[in-house]
Formats: structure tokens, sequence, C-alpha cells
């Protein structure tokens, strides 16, 4: 083969063959010829010789004969969290089952990237964006209702359109039990041996406050002030906290909620930097499930959001022609310590393993 034949067209190739121009053809490709009122001949004439010469990025051209390009967004907050990174590897699982091409991205808890991240998902026509832990959803739902955009919130609620997310009250609540009656039977408790640490002034915090302070008031009689820590998602600025609470009273609280998997990083630098006889008789919660946190020599008990069932239910409200605001919540799973649960790693694929050694 050629060093000719090989080399793929571009954008520029096929606006030469085509006597259209570079702008023509890239709207042709990118869906947006409609908007720009490109004849739909000349578009066919464009998708036929992008075939013929193999251009690569036409995904978006195949979709125009259905007006559909096959493409389904997932915004995220973050990566690197195992919270995040599960419902990315089981968002993409869904996607596939569909016949769809999942496209993931991250908003870095940034309102304005948030947004500029959806319109470069849009320029791309994506048929529907799942929108998850958004710090500003209502903002991204702007952008996706000007371009006409199925989408759905998870994880974090939006008040102008539907919304899947964890029942976090109740999952609260289920935590906030089993770390009490866990410490009450290593020895007597009261209401100053019980913290939260973490979170921020969002839905899923204040609904994971309201639960936490209504199991310890029911189990306590007493209301209690001054025992949430609120650093926000932040490890750094919950290992301060936890160095700021040891410094005061010369040990951690003997049981304590820590609000999400990043919180507890927090906690564990904390660890790193002082012996066992700081955290010896501690018994944690924590609102997110890693399967190594629950095997700490201290009893951790976790929540797990049913991850799976939240995607799946937000690909059937995608899918229904009602798009009016709703809230559909899905009760998440108490894990007790010592447990290792699957997850959607379980599903891939690897090669039989081999006995063969190196020689």
């Amino acid at each position: 083969m050629t060093e000719k034949e090989q080399k793929k067209a571009t954008i520029y190739d096929l606006s030469v063959v085509s006597g259209a121009s570079a702008s023509t053809v890239a709207a042709v490709l990118n869906g947006t010829w409609r908007k720009r009122r490109i004849s739909e001949e000349t578009a066919e004439k464009i998708i036929s010789l992008a075939k013929a010469h193999k251009y690569t990025a036409n995904l978006q051209a195949r979709g125009l004969r259905n007006s559909r390009s096959g493409l389904v967004g997932l915004l995220v907050p973050v990566y690197d969290n195992r919270f995040f990174s599960s419902m990315a590897q089981t968002f993409e699982a869904q996607a596939r089952k569909r016949g769809l091409l999942p496209m993931v991205v991250s908003g870095r808890r940034d309102p304005e990237e948030e947004r500029n991240t959806v319109e470069s998902l849009i320029a791309y026509s994506i048929d529907m964006l799942f929108i998850a832990g958004a710090t500003d959803p209502d903002g991204v739902h702007q952008v996706c209702a000007r371009a006409g955009l199925p989408h759905v919130n998870i994880d974090l609620p939006g008040k102008n359109a539907p919304s899947v997310i964890s029942d976090n009250k109740r999952g609260a609540e289920a935590l906030t039990s089993a770390i009490i009656n866990h410490a009450e039977r290593m020895g007597p408790l009261t209401p100053e041996d019980v913290y939260l640490f973490g979170g921020r002034d969002d839905h899923a915090s204040r609904e994971r406050v309201a639960g936490f302070h209504a199991v310890k008031e029911a189990f306590f009689g007493v209301t209690s002030i001054g025992d949430i820590q609120s650093t926000g998602y932040s490890p750094g600025m919950t290992q301060l906290a936890f160095e700021r609470f040891f410094e005061l009273h010369g040990r951690l609280p003997r049981c304590f909620f820590i609000n999400s998997s990043i919180n507890f990083e927090g906690l564990l630098r904390f660890m790193g930097r002082h012996d066992g006889e700081a955290f010896g008789d501690i018994v944690v919660g924590c609102f997110d499930y890693d399967p190594f946190g629950s095997f700490l020599p201290f009893p951790v008990y976790m929540i797990r959001p049913n991850i799976a069932e939240m995607l799946e239910r937000g690909f059937e409200l995608l899918e229904q022609p009602v798009t009016t605001p709703q809230l559909v919540m899905i009760e998440p799973q108490l894990v007790p310590p010592r447990t290792a649960l699957e997850g959607p790693l379980d599903a891939l694929r690897d090669p039989a393993p081999t006995t063969e050694l190196a020689s």
C-alpha cells in the first residue's frame, strides 16, 4: 500500500473533492448542517465522499440519515475516586448494551467548566446527557435546553430536569445507626462521642446531615450542636479537621460519620502522621464504598450507592417523551466491616491465565 493510499482524508481534502467550503464540510460532519441551512443534497454528497475517502470522524455523518449520532455523554466532577470511576465503567457498559457509544468527561467541580464541557459535547451531536454530581446542574440544564438535548441528573438533583439520586437521608440513618450501635457495644457512649466530618452545602450533604442528626437525637434524646466538621470534598481540608480535633481533645471521636470516600482519604492521611493509639478504639462510617477501607484494623461501615440502578432509571427517563422535573430516589446498600463486594470490573474479560513460566 502506498503512502498516499494510507493517508486518511481530512476535512480540507473533502472540501476540495466536494467543491464545498471547509466550514460546510465540518457542519455536515458534526451534525449542525440543518441549523446552517445547508441543503440535504449537499449533506448527502459530503457524507458519501467521506465514506468513499475513509474519513474516520464519521459517527456524526452516520447519524445524519436518522437524526441520531449514537453518542451519549456522561459528565462527572472528577475521575479519581471509586464512586465516579465505577459510575463511568457502569455507564459505558449500559450504553454499549443499548448500541450507543459513551463519551465520559469531567467538569472538575467548576460551574463554568461544566457548561463549557457540555457545549463541546453538544458540538459532537450527542443524543443525550447524564449529568452526575454537577456543582451547578441547573446551569448545565440551561445549556442543554437551548440545544434541545435530552438530559438527566444523577447523584445530585436539579430543579429543571429529571433527577435520579441515592436516598441520602435513609442511607445516612442506616449508617449512623450501625456505627452508634457498634460503638455502644464497646463501652458507654455520649452525644459528644459522635461526630460527622466532610461534605459541603449541597443536597446530598444536607440530607446526610439530616439523617445523621435524626438517629443521633433519637438515640441520645438530646439535640446535638457543634458536631459537624464541614470540610468540602477535599482530602487535605478533611485531614486538617482531624488534626485540629486531635489537638483540641487529644484523641479522635469514638464514633464518626465521614461524608464521602474523598473525605475518607483525609482520615487516611491523618493516620499516616500518627501512631495506632490515636485511632485504636474508633468506629467509622463512610457514605461511599471502597473495599480497601473495609479491611482497616478498626470497624468501618460503608454505604454503597446503587450506581447501576440509578443509571438504568436514568436511561428509562430519557427514553420517555416526558422531560418534566421529577425526583427518583434509589435506596443504597449498607456494607458491614470486612466485606468486599463485586463491582463493574468483575465483568471485564481478561485472557485466561497461563501456567507457563518464563525461562
